[in-house]
């Protein structure tokens, strides 16, 4: 819905293409954060589908509910989980080694690829971890690849971003 995308289409519009476009039946709408990002907070940078129905999702374990990022995240986090997907949490790095306000650090800026999935890490071991079980047990069969990615967390961009692939279907 930022005019810097679709600024002739409406949300009705914007959703009939989108539905067509993916074979889908349902949208789910998540209002992101206005005017504090250059794409309002991507719903990529926090939660990806992982398989019909099961969600990963980065939230705080110890949200500042001050930060619209973070108020946000727990808003989306309750709309996918009324619209009935089954969520798994990866806290977000508490101990991350770049320590800007600006840093971007989502584990769910992933890259699923052919028989590997290429994942950042961000230097807290503990959440490091846990994102790695998390993509182990959603991509079974596949290696876990983790990168140091701190250069593209801090231009606000990660793996997923970088890559932008294409489905082969």
């Amino acid at each position: 819905m930022n005019k810097n995308r679709n600024p002739v289409l409406g949300r009705d519009a914007i959703e009939r293409r989108l539905l067509a476009a993916y074979g889908a039946n349902q949208m789910i709408w998540a209002d992101g954060v206005w005017d504090k990002y250059i794409t309002d907070y991507p719903i990529d940078s926090l939660a990806r589908f992982t398989g019909a129905g099961h969600v990963l999702i980065n939230l705080p374990d110890n949200p500042d509910w001050d930060k619209p990022f973070h108020a946000n995240a727990y808003e989306t986090y309750d709309i996918l989980k009324t619209a009935g997907l089954e969520l798994e949490v990866i806290p977000e790095p508490e101990y991350p080694r770049v320590k800007s306000i600006d840093f971007v650090a989502p584990y769910a800026k992933f890259y699923a690829c052919n028989g590997a999935v290429i994942a950042a890490e961000f230097g807290d071991r503990e959440t490091d971890k846990i994102a790695r079980t998390a993509l182990a047990r959603h991509y079974p069969g596949r290696e876990i690849v983790k990168l140091h990615v701190d250069a593209l967390g801090e231009v606000g961009s990660g793996i997923h971003c970088a890559t932008q692939q294409l489905p082969s279907a």
